[in-house]
């Protein structure tokens, strides 16, 4: 599908109004739009609309989505010491750094320092846990967001069935460092460590940068609604 003929489906879609949703749960949203404009549901990480991604969004939602994982070269400890250093118990014992980091310190004392280069985890001891270059994370970014077309909808239930308005699609573009660090900073970027101990190494699940599904425009440099293409 073409974005001209995405925006000429989206203006119908936009005039009927609110549409029952053809699944339930929180996936409910992205399936139905996708139905509706004719797109085949996949599992294959792959651009949905002439190299853009879609992503719809119930309007008052703050859900946090993942942007991506990036673990190269960041940790200044070995991260098994780190688990042992500032890691909790999980219910069954094992001992794990499974945190969603912000700028501000979390029980283990652990906090994301933002400046012009780098975001970094750190102990409120002045330890360095870990470093990245925002530009490479800014790299990284538009590696898997190249583009995004960000779809907007009211949400509301009837005898227990939800229902969509898809009101407003907006074509997202680019992002810079200097983006991601006032992201970072505003807290609408948090990062989530996933490691624990194996006894003779850490098993990291990778790092995960994940940002609140409603903030997800601030992250971008160039936004255009699809109604001004």
């Amino acid at each position: 599908m073409t974005l001209n003929e995405f925006k000429r489906k989206f203006q119908k879609l936009k005039s009927a109004g609110f549409v029952k949703s053809a699944r339930r749960g929180p996936t409910g949203i992205g399936y139905t739009l996708e139905t509706l404009l004719g797109i085949a549901e996949t599992n294959i990480a792959l651009p949905d609309i002439e190299g853009v991604e879609l992503k719809a969004h119930r309007i008052g939602s703050n859900n946090l989505i993942t942007l991506f994982t990036f673990n190269r070269k960041a940790w200044q400890i070995p991260p098994l010491d780190a688990v042992k250093k500032y890691g909790s118990r999980d219910r069954n014992g094992r001992l794990g750094l499974y945190y969603t980091m912000s700028v501000k310190p979390n029980s283990a004392g652990l906090f994301l320092n933002v400046n012009d280069e780098t975001i970094s985890v750190r102990h409120i001891s002045g330890e360095i846990v870990a470093v990245w270059q925002l530009e490479q994370l800014a790299e990284r970014f538009q590696q898997k967001i190249p583009a995004m077309l960000f779809v907007s909808a009211f949400s509301e239930e009837r005898d227990g069935i939800e229902y969509f308005h898809f009101v407003r699609a907006q074509l997202m573009t680019g992002t810079s460092p200097d983006v991601l660090a006032n992201q970072f900073r505003a807290e609408n970027i948090v990062v989530d460590l996933r490691l624990h101990d194996k006894g003779i190494r850490a098993r990291n699940h990778g790092t995960g940068f994940r940002a609140f599904e409603g903030k997800l425009p601030q992250l971008f440099q160039r936004i255009v609604d699809i109604e001004e293409l």
